[in-house]
């Protein structure tokens, strides 16, 4: 059977060790006469028969698994590296062995069942224990390498990451970053993307989280806007003005400005002309004089110094937002990854980053 790209390495090892424990059994029987050649022949050939079963059963385990995650025969072939009929004979025969319907194939969607659901659990954690044995001692001696799928908004990675990573890969030469820059909730498991940084805990229960940074933010705008509505000093002068809006991409309403007052968070909702769902086009609206904003400051920096956006009411400033990284659970973190993770929290705790949504937001 042929070898999925990216897990013939495991596959590999599994079947060296083996065979290599299977020799040294052997050699002890063999030494102790008490097997001749031939039956020494045919045990071997049992063993090795074992062997490969396991190993195709571990492939299939894997091609089932990324059928799941990516939605599609298709696209799981072509991230395997596998033709598509290689694919669909895989899990056909997989399901035979186990007598059970995993998937429910339609023209235009691949359904798991209740079955397909438990098994693809346990596949996770068979594959994570192999992963983990496998990696144990192997970053003692070799760096970590290969491709890492990360998601992050556009600003996080423009002002940023981006500008750091050459520290990265003066440590980590052999790794390749394959960065997207989203401003957008995804789907890390059908997109078979490794990572992603967001300023929300995942509403997903299939995704583990963890907060790897905080982001202070701050009010302002641009001096045209100042200029025409005066400087607010306190909350009660924000009653003559007005804010560009950004709403949630899930129930499409403008969050509110947020402010921390006494320990305590006031909401105000001011007039808006514009109303956006990204990022940069927040900023570019806050920089026309279309309202007043509110960003985390490691994304505006260079607007700040250059008086494109002048901070107000920083006395008050909206609550600190948070950075998430999530990736899905019940999987051993390859080295590669953990790198990436390790060195974000590093690189964020020098330098506190900013995401794609303003205030403390979900």
């Amino acid at each position: 059977m042929q070898k999925p790209a990216g897990h013939s390495n495991l596959i590999d090892v599994v079947a060296l060790r083996y065979s290599r424990l299977v020799m040294s059994e052997e050699s002890v029987v063999v030494s102790r006469g008490k097997i001749n050649n031939a039956n020494y022949s045919s045990l071997f050939k049992k063993h090795q028969q074992w062997a490969d079963t396991i190993m195709d059963q571990i492939q299939a385990m894997q091609i089932f698994v990324r059928i799941v995650e990516l939605g599609s025969f298709s696209r799981a072939a072509e991230k395997l590296q596998l033709p598509r009929a290689t694919v669909s004979h895989t899990l056909k025969r997989l399901e035979q062995r186990l007598g059970v319907r995993l998937l429910v194939r339609t023209t235009r969607q691949v359904n798991i069942t209740a079955e397909g659901t438990l098994y693809y659990h346990r596949c996770l954690q068979l594959l994570s224990a192999f992963e983990e044995a496998d990696s144990l001692f192997s970053h003692q001696r070799l760096q970590p390498e290969g491709k890492v799928r990360i998601d992050m908004p556009h600003s996080l990675a423009r002002n940023v990451v981006i500008p750091a990573l050459r520290d990265f890969y003066q440590r980590y030469p052999h790794i390749t970053l394959i960065l997207g820059a989203n401003d957008s909730t995804i789907d890390l498991l059908r997109e078979g993307v490794d990572c992603v940084l967001r300023a929300w805990l995942p509403h997903d229960e299939q995704l583990a989280a963890r907060n790897i940074g905080q982001q202070p933010q701050i009010t302002c705008a641009s001096p045209a806007y100042l200029e025409k509505y005066g400087i607010p000093m306190s909350l009660d002068d924000l009653a003559g003005h007005q804010s560009v809006g950004y709403f949630s991409q899930l129930n499409h309403r403008d969050y509110p400005l947020e402010f921390v007052c006494q320990g305590k968070i006031e909401n105000r909702v001011l007039p808006s002309i514009l109303s956006v769902s990204g990022a940069d086009a927040y900023i570019a609206a806050g920089m026309a004089g279309l309202g007043l904003i509110q960003v985390p400051t490691a994304g505006i920096q260079g607007q700040l110094a250059q008086g494109e956006l002048i901070e107000v009411l920083s006395h008050i400033p909206p609550p600190v937002m948070p950075l998430f990284i999530m990736y899905p659970p019940g999987r051993f973190l390859a080295p590669r990854v953990r790198v990436l993770i390790d060195w974000l929290i590093e690189l964020f705790a020098h330098y506190p980053p900013e995401s794609d949504e303003p205030g403390n937001r979900t």
